[in-house]
């Protein structure tokens, strides 16, 4: 199901020479490539699956696992293909399984010398699936420094986030973001939409639109879509998961990043070396272990706030020494 779009370069480009630098050593070692397969219920252009997709194929260019894939994969038809690839011979399958849970986890239970590592809103079960080990996005860190810039340069205090769908993963990300505003923007309120989709660009555009006529001049980008209406109305706009300042040079001012390279190589060593279990993998995407970052301010380095820059450096240095903590708040985040 392999199709070419406009972003996939962009997502795919990114990252690939320092995760395959980092796989170097197991390459050597390993006596054949790991077969690894990805299923991914949105094309791999979509940023989520994206940066679990450049992180495999990162391994694969290393010479660590021998990655294939299938996108664009219903929920309905979701279990089929998680047993086609169980059934060739796949030793790791990663991918989502948040809305078909129960069924995902039953055909995990068929193939115990499989390896599952998906991304859920639910934790392990190491009596039901010893096998399954669950992952998400958790990068409160890098949303929470990204607010605290947006909260500096939004003039109205009237700040719009779209998400997809309000599951924990999302509200919290969401939820570190407005605590971020309010240290440098404490009167600021919020607009707060889900569109009910993780991939209709068309849809978050719009959304996003009613935003800025109801008077926001900040938004916070969780699905595509938005930046193009922010573009478009002459506003600003942070990005999640993946860095688009390259294509809004005047309205991303930053963005937080998820890595998933972290928690890819932890899976893909676990399995090599027989110890891989039911476990939160959502670690692996905490500040302090590389699984997430702020990205360079490009085009805005120098008009962001002195003060708020300092800020965010200092909250950054104290995240990653531990002595300070973004609360995580699963609870779904409400307009003001």
């Amino acid at each position: 199901m392999k199709r070419g779009v406009s972003r996939r370069g962009m997502i795919l480009g990114g990252g690939v020479l320092g995760l395959g630098a980092a796989f170097l050593p197991r390459a050597v070692m390993a006596q054949e490539p790991l077969k690894v397969a990805g299923i991914y219920t949105v094309p791999v252009e979509q940023q989520w699956a994206g940066r679990i997709h450049q992180s495999a194929e990162a391994a694969k260019a290393a010479g660590v696992v021998d990655y294939s894939y299938t996108e664009n994969v219903a929920n309905t038809d979701y279990p089929r293909v998680m047993r086609e690839y169980a059934e060739s011979g796949v030793k790791l399958i990663v991918g989502e399984i948040f809305g078909v849970e129960a069924e995902a986890r039953e055909v995990a239970a068929e193939y115990p010398e499989v390896a599952f590592l998906m991304g859920s809103s639910f934790m392990p079960d190491a009596a039901a699936n010893p096998n399954l080990a669950v992952f998400d996005n958790y990068i409160q860190d890098a949303s929470y420094l990204s607010g605290i810039i947006a909260g500096a340069m939004t003039t109205s205090g009237n700040i719009g986030l779209v998400g997809g769908f309000p599951i924990p993963e999302v509200n919290r990300l969401m939820h570190a973001f407005m605590a971020g505003v309010r240290e440098t923007r404490p009167d600021a309120r919020f607009q707060v939409t889900f569109i009910g989709s993780w991939f209709d660009p068309p849809k978050a555009k719009e959304t996003a639109f009613a935003m800025i006529e109801a008077g926001a001049d900040m938004l916070y980008a969780e699905r595509f879509g938005v930046a193009d209406a922010a573009a478009e109305k002459g506003v600003l706009a942070i990005g999640n998961v993946i860095d688009t300042q390259a294509d809004y040079p005047e309205t991303v001012v930053a963005s937080a990043l998820w890595h998933f390279e972290p928690t890819f190589e932890a899976a893909v060593a676990a399995v090599t070396a027989g110890s891989f279990a039911a476990e939160n993998y959502g670690v692996y995407s905490y500040m302090n272990v590389g699984g997430c970052s702020l990205a360079p301010l490009g085009s805005f380095d120098g008009k962001v706030p002195a003060a708020a820059m300092e800020l965010v450096a200092a909250r950054q240095a104290a995240i990653m020494d531990g002595s300070f903590t973004v609360t995580i708040d699963d609870s779904e985040p409400k307009s003001s």
